[in-house]
């Protein structure tokens, strides 16, 4: 790795680097926490002091929500530009986010969440994987490149959200507002895994999502179980949503995998070079088996598969003892996960058909739509994702596999409404906690981001405007 760019920058920065991101890290940014809007915006704050530091010419602390409305400004992004490579240099913009998720259980920490601690080369704290060491990772890498070099190849912008894990709820507005100024070529997302320490892979899409809350009541109120013969909103709930996957794990709304294509030879290829160990993937999951869509690996399953999970299911007494009702009211929440070619509007309303069908007459039932996002696929035959395949392939020594998560986010908007291809340098690891107790970054994974980054910018500069 000696003939990387950033090599003898790392070398000498590591300690200042490790010390940078722990202070990062002991700021509670909990977006979904009223009580921590201080603390987000005392993140957004020394993210912005982190941009100076690394050189750009330009750095604002932007509203996430300018309305007036819903706590504008909160939960605020950052920005932050340098354009000096000139007018026919490709533009490059790095997305992230610095806020976190929020800590509970407090009890299964192994130390205190927002007090970093390095155990066996692991960096353990909130934040520390999803998403402020990857966030770091690429601005030290800007920073090496201009104290080493003096300038880059590429024009840059730093666009780090602070509202992610809550959504991002005004994130497509602010896009919107700030379109003209955010004008990229190419847009490159540090938020994701790797398959291991020792197999480099990239994603290439991310599912999109439409959430619903399903609130039903049979009566008036609750009644005597001994005395009453009526309908039962809990046992109601109960069919509803064992009714929403048929005996081989298959979502059962109409029309549901129309649009939902198979994967090109190669993305298989790349997906079936995955190693997997059920025993272990049971392990880090904490369960015993595995469900699921039958004939589809795990892998498949979470990545390259729409889903259906109930992700709430709340009805009648649940206090200690027993209390001998007949419940009137229920509620089920359920979260839909998109792939490429599914329209959330188009799911929503096959939701709607598929759920009518099954309330029987004389039931309310009430749907309201929790939000949504659509997927998102950037082809693997891209230049951009041929140049980032190569730059992990320098630092890893190895060609990167080709992955798609199974998460979602604003990726989708971010590419949508800027006209550009995204691509993902994420290093975090999935034994890394992230949105869980203990949460951790690999120190040596972050190192290797660092020199990739760097690489990844300079091969950038390359690219053709436009492509």
């Amino acid at each position: 790795m000696d003939d990387l760019a950033l090599a003898g920058y790392l070398e000498r920065s590591k300690d200042r680097i490790l010390t940078t991101l722990s202070d990062w890290l002991r700021i509670p940014s909990i977006s979904a926490d009223p009580a921590h809007v201080g603390d987000v915006a005392n993140s957004a704050e020394f993210c912005a002091g982190l941009l100076r530091d690394a050189g750009f010419h330009e750095v604002e602390i932007i509203p996430a929500n300018v309305s007036g409305e819903n706590g504008a400004g909160l939960a605020p992004a950052v920005y932050g530009e340098w354009l000096g490579a000139g007018d026919d240099a490709p533009t490059v913009l790095v997305y992230g986010h610095h806020d976190v998720q929020p800590v509970d259980p407090l009890d299964e920490w192994t130390s205190p969440p927002f007090e970093p601690v390095v155990v066996d080369g692991l960096l353990l704290a909130r934040g520390s994987c999803d998403d402020k060491g990857q966030v770091l990772m690429q601005a030290e890498a800007v920073r090496g490149l201009l104290g080493e070099m003096g300038a880059l190849p590429v024009n840059l912008k730093f666009l780090i959200e602070g509202e992610e894990e809550v959504g991002s709820p005004h994130f497509e507005d602010l896009l919107e507002r700030e379109r003209e100024r955010l004008a990229t070529d190419v847009i490159v997302v540090s938020d994701t895994t790797m398959v291991a320490a020792d197999i480099p892979s990239t994603t290439l899409s991310m599912r999109g999502l439409v959430c619903f809350d399903v609130a039903l009541r049979t009566a008036k109120s609750d009644l005597h179980s001994g005395l009453w013969a009526v309908p039962n909103a809990a046992l109601l709930a109960a069919r509803v949503a064992a009714s929403l996957h048929d005996g081989l794990g298959r979502v059962t709304l109409p029309g549901f995998y129309d649009r939902v294509r198979e994967l090109s030879e190669e993305e298989t290829r790349s997906l079936g070079a995955v190693p997997f160990e059920e025993a272990e993937f049971c392990s880090q999951a904490g369960v015993s088996y595995l469900e699921g869509e039958a004939g589809r690996t795990p892998y498949e399953r979470t990545g390259t598969r729409p889903t259906a999970e109930v992700t709430g299911l709340h009805a009648g007494y649940g206090g200690p003892g027993m209390k001998t009702i007949v419940p009137a009211t229920a509620n089920i929440k359920v979260a839909i996960r998109l792939v490429p070619d599914q329209g959330p509007e188009e799911i929503a309303a096959s939701f709607r058909t598929w759920l009518a069908a099954h309330i029987p007459e004389g039931a309310e039932v009430t749907v309201t739509p929790l939000g949504g996002v659509a997927p998102l696929l950037t082809p693997l035959d891209h230049p951009a994702v041929q140049t980032l395949c190569g730059a992990i392939e320098r630092v890893w020594g190895k060609k990167p596999l080709f992955t798609r998560s199974g998460g979602s986010g604003p990726e989708e908007a971010l590419g949508r409404v800027l006209g550009a291809p995204v691509i993902f340098l994420g290093v975090g690891l999935p034994g890394d906690n992230f949105h869980a107790p203990n949460e951790r970054l690999e120190l040596d994974q972050l190192w290797r981001g660092v020199l990739a980054a760097g690489e990844l910018l300079l091969d950038l500069g390359t690219l053709k405007v436009g492509q």
